[in-house]
């Protein structure tokens, strides 16, 4: 097993990894609320726990990974209910697009993927645990809620005191506004009174009344069900920080007295322009916007040359810089071959790499590895090291196709994904013909079109050797 250290939100430093059963891991990240499509903020949060996922698993644990999926909620209800159909119809397609999202960025499968509407009765049976221990209590307009200021530990994941939380947070300054029978701007919604407006799949029966689960709730219950009332890690977003995972410590360790989570670990937000992308700002690009203009691994790389817990700023340049890059470490490959021997973490490359990822999961350091290990494949064309560079890059799910397959990819939509490839290499034919006859205007002109087509040629003193698409 590896040296590895987190470092933990919850301790605000880096700790040692020990797990609570030796080799083995359970994790539970908190995922996509679905009724639009993944932006690339919501990509960042996927693959950076991708990598911790493929990190532990590299570092020999047995992982459990649940990462859920939240099928209902106002968002959800609002948006089926514009477009005229069933929640299921509306969750499901989007579920689609995101596994379609995540598999074009080599983003693994977790073990687990649970939905919060297949949870309903595990969440009530939370909720009755709390309202037995006066943490919970049904207000006049029906709702049960959560009585904050009745656990004594809120405020510890994000923290500050609970009158630092009562000013200035949008979720609770809506709920000072609003007459919602709460005792205190701080509780918050457990279970909802059903609206008489609302579809009726999304009312379930419950002791308090129809309704259906607050947001909070969902996670508790997927997550104790799934890894027990205590489990290894917890993660997602820095913008779950506060409120949601605070209120899921809150419930689940009020509803068993036990640690809910030993190592908390959130992401960095994706910027642009300085501002954190998100919906509500309206300064998003989907997942599927991007990969028209950039192939998939392009962007993967893109994500992990940063830390995972850093700000990503996200711009076309930067992504372009991270296509040269990648194209490097592609064409360090080119037309060498490894030894065919397995993976040996004996070896000092190996050992750097693996030093870094223990370091908090140090992806710009360990992508630095690989640089290294492409110079020394320039220089030396070694079979061992281009094993270690393939290698190591596979751990990160990089470097997995030959170059040529890499150079010869086009983006969906991108140009030049027009021209197939016998019509590439009939142009390159015709060029190098004209070459021949000494008719260097026309072969400058093949070489002018198949450029604003998106395709570069890679010449050397014997002709034309390579192609790429730009």
């Amino acid at each position: 097993m590896s040296n590895l250290k987190i470092f933990n939100t919850l301790a605000r430093e880096k700790q040692s990894f020990k797990p609570i059963e030796a080799g083995k891991v359970r994790m539970y990240v908190c995922g996509m609320t679905v009724y639009d499509y993944c932006h690339v903020g919501h990509g960042r949060m996927l693959m950076a726990f991708d990598v911790i996922y493929r990190w532990l698993k590299a570092s020999g644990y047995d992982v459990r990974y649940a990462r859920n999926i939240t099928d209902i909620d106002d968002k959800i209800i609002k948006r089926a209910v514009e477009n005229g159909e069933t929640i299921g119809q509306l969750t499901g397609r989007f579920i689609k697009f995101m596994d379609e999202d995540c598999e074009a960025l080599g983003i693994l499968n977790p073990t687990d993927v649970p939905k919060a509407t297949q949870y309903v009765p595990q969440m009530l049976g939370i909720i009755e645990k709390l309202e037995a221990k006066d943490l919970a209590y049904k207000a006049a307009d029906g709702d049960v809620n959560y009585a904050v200021r009745q656990f004594e530990g809120y405020g510890k994941l994000s923290g500050k005191s609970l009158d630092d939380l009562r000013a200035g947070e949008r979720e609770l300054a809506r709920a000072a506004n609003a007459d919602s029978g709460k005792r205190d701007p701080l509780d918050f919604v457990l279970w909802k009174a059903a609206k008489e407006s609302e579809p009726e799949e999304v009312k379930w029966d419950s002791k308090w009344g129809k309704g259906r689960p607050g947001w909070h709730i969902e996670c508790s219950a997927m997550s104790c069900s799934l890894l027990g009332e205590t489990f290894d890690i917890h993660g997602g977003g820095a913008d779950l920080q506060f409120p949601h995972h605070e209120n899921e410590i809150a419930q689940s360790e009020g509803a068993s007295g036990k640690t809910l989570a030993n190592y908390w670990v959130h992401n960095g937000f994706v910027r642009v322009d300085g501002e954190k992308m998100s919906k509500s700002l309206g300064n998003f690009f989907t997942i599927r916007e991007v990969l028209k203009m950039f192939d998939a691994e392009v962007v993967r790389f893109f994500i992990l040359r940063a830390h995972y817990r850093s700000p990503l700023n996200y711009s076309d340049v930067h992504l372009e810089d991270a296509r040269g890059a990648l194209t490097r470490l592609y064409t360090a490959l080119d037309g060498v071959e490894g030894d065919g021997q397995p993976l040996d973490w004996n070896e000092d490359n190996a050992k750097r790499f693996a030093e870094a990822m223990d370091d908090d999961f140090n992806t710009p350091i360990a992508v630095s590895v690989l640089f290294d290990l492409a110079s020394e494949v320039n220089k030396t064309k070694s079979p061992a090291a281009v094993r270690q560079l393939k290698g190591l890059a596979a751990v990160l799910g990089l470097l997995e196709r030959s170059p040529e397959e890499y150079r010869k990819a086009a983006p969906k939509g991108a140009e030049g994904e027009g021209m197939d490839e016998a019509a590439i290499e009939a142009a390159i034919a015709t060029r190098a013909a004209a070459k021949k006859s000494r008719d260097f205007a026309a072969a400058d002109k093949v070489r002018a079109d198949l450029l604003a087509a998106g395709i570069v040629l890679e010449d050397k003193p014997d002709g034309t050797t390579n192609w790429r698409r730009a």
